[in-house]
């Protein structure tokens, strides 16, 4: 449907709620998916720079999450432009789209409108080596860590120092201590991104809001893919807002426009945009867009097939965003 089609429901969505809106939308495309990363940064901040001043910016989200030192960072720098900052939210805004939430005065969800538990999963070199692929670390929940110490206290009662020793033990000969730092140190870092954000308006005023917040989005939930409803997010005493019909309406088929640009519901499968003229393709995986410009996260590859080869080999050569004017 193309940048004509987005850009009239995202003029009307400003029109009605006078402010500026930018569109970051991570597509989640199965074989090809783009997450909300540090790249995104300057890329917001030349649409910002592009657009008149007002008084209110609109973040329009879709992500199913990604870097978690990013949102502190984004949500500062959109600040800079504005007084007041919403993000609307037509589905999905996991994990670090979550954390983005934090930071907005007003969070506009629609009856879709889906958050998520904000637990980071971590990685470094002295993970464990995931046994199916030697070149490969097995990522570690940091909930995870925490739950299996309760598991050791709460339902077995092993109290003592020398069974809590034990089972400290236990986990080490498992893990590497190191790794298990990182695990405290991201969950130290989640906590406190989650407070600073949460101290942008006027919710982190009531401390103990704060805290009951960060501990549900945290620790309460059990399952990094939970799907926080808007309801749920609201008795949580989250900054949402229902919105109206009209508004509701237009997120939605903005939404779904994206949808059906990125071919969200279609696999990808690079012999699909290959032709017997060349083995290469190019794809789109992802936009930041606003009135004034667009900026598509583009992925070019090759694609090498013989005879002797029961699968293509897929090598992607780039992978960037690619700006163009309005």
């Amino acid at each position: 449907m193309g940048r004509d089609n987005r850009l009239e429901i995202i003029n009307e969505i400003s029109n009605r709620r006078n402010s500026n809106v930018i569109c970051y939308f991570t597509g989640d495309r199965k074989n090809i998916s783009t997450r909300i990363a540090p790249d995104a940064i300057k890329i917001i901040y030349q649409h910002l720079e592009r657009l008149e001043p007002k008084e209110k910016v609109d973040l329009f989200i879709y992500t199913r999450g990604g870097d978690v030192l990013t949102p502190w960072r984004l949500v500062n720098l959109i600040r800079e432009y504005c007084n007041f900052f919403s993000v609307l939210v037509p589905f999905r805004a996991y994990s670090a789209g979550t954390l983005i939430c934090l930071g907005a005065n007003e969070i506009v969800m629609g009856k879709m409108g889906e958050l998520g538990p904000i637990d980071p999963t971590v990685a470094n070199a002295f993970n464990p080596q995931d046994p199916n692929n030697p070149e490969a670390k097995i990522p570690i929940s940091v909930e995870d860590v925490s739950s299996y110490f309760d598991l050791a206290q709460q339902k077995f009662n092993l109290k003592s120092e020398e069974n809590l020793i034990k089972v400290f033990s236990y986990l080490v000969n498992k893990v590497h201590p190191l790794a298990l730092g990182n695990v405290r140190r991201n969950y130290l870092l989640i906590r406190s991104t989650a407070k600073k954000l949460l101290s942008l308006h006027s919710l982190g005023e009531d401390e103990v809001v704060v805290e009951n917040i960060i501990n549900y989005l945290t620790e309460k939930l059990y399952a990094h893919n939970y799907m926080i409803s808007r309801k749920e997010a609201s008795d949580v005493k989250l900054p949402v807002k229902l919105a109206e019909p009209e508004l509701e309406g237009l997120l939605w088929r903005l939404y779904e426009i994206y949808e059906k640009d990125l071919e969200l519901k279609k696999p990808f499968q690079p012999l699909d945009y290959t032709n017997r003229h060349s083995n290469e393709f190019e794809v789109c995986g992802g936009y930041i867009e606003s009135q004034n410009s667009l900026d598509s996260f583009m992925f070019k590859g090759k694609v090498q097939q013989d005879e002797m080869m029961q699968e293509p080999e897929v090598n992607i050569i780039q992978q960037k965003w690619v700006s163009s004017f309005r």
